[in-house]
């Protein structure tokens, strides 16, 4: 026959002093603890008021992609820091991006005609706000200047993004839009030259719009 076996059942209370005890259960920490809506802890279980949804924000990094214009011999051109390459500004959170845009235009290349974002969107890691600064005719003289070429506007779907965008479409557009201001914006109109307004006749009008 098979030997006995003796079986000790403990009682939960017993802690005998020989035996180690288990270390006390850490209290778990919240998946999204950094939330604010997150409401779990230590200590007394406990609701809290709901916090009211926010339906529309933006967070991370902005840039500023800016096109620097000037009239030549009655035609647009591109003329800025990059030549007929945008200009990317990194834009502080406390910072005014038009601020900016202004201010560095003014310090590298003197006083601007006008200074206007004309679309925003997800790019480069980033919220890029567009922009054209509209320099006088003569001025920075020794950066060369490009003639601009219209493009296809950058069309999304119904409920899709376009998916590409080229620097050349989101010029078109900031021109198109240039164009209604011309038309629409009292602003606009006393600070463009006659010039300015006779190309800009060429654009269709556009109003301000996201770019997906």
């Amino acid at each position: 026959m098979g030997r006995s076996v003796r079986m000790r059942v403990r009682d939960p209370g017993d802690r005998g002093s020989g035996r180690a005890r288990s270390p006390k259960a850490r209290g778990r920490v919240s998946q999204h603890e950094g939330d604010p809506r997150a409401g779990s802890g230590q200590g007394a279980a406990s609701l809290k008021a709901p916090q009211p949804v926010q339906p529309w924000a933006v967070e991370g990094p902005v840039q500023a992609e800016v096109f620097v214009l000037r009239m030549r011999s009655g035609r647009p051109e591109l003329a800025g820091p990059c030549g007929p390459d945008p200009w990317y500004i990194e834009v502080a959170a406390e910072d005014d991006p038009v601020e900016v845009v202004g201010r560095l235009s003014r310090n590298l290349m003197g006083e601007p005609v006008l200074v206007h974002s004309t679309s925003w969107r997800r790019a480069r890691g980033a919220v890029v706000l567009s922009f054209v600064v509209v320099n006088a005719d003569g001025q920075a003289p020794q950066l060369a200047g490009v003639p601009i070429s219209r493009a296809e506007l950058a069309r999304s779907g119904a409920t899709t993004a376009a998916p590409t965008i080229a620097a050349a479409q989101v010029l078109e557009h900031g021109l198109r839009h240039l164009a209604w201001l011309a038309r629409e914006d009292q602003v606009v109109i006393g600070a463009l030259s006659e010039e300015w307004k006779q190309a800009l006749a060429e654009y269709v009008p556009e109003p301000f719009r996201n770019i997906l």
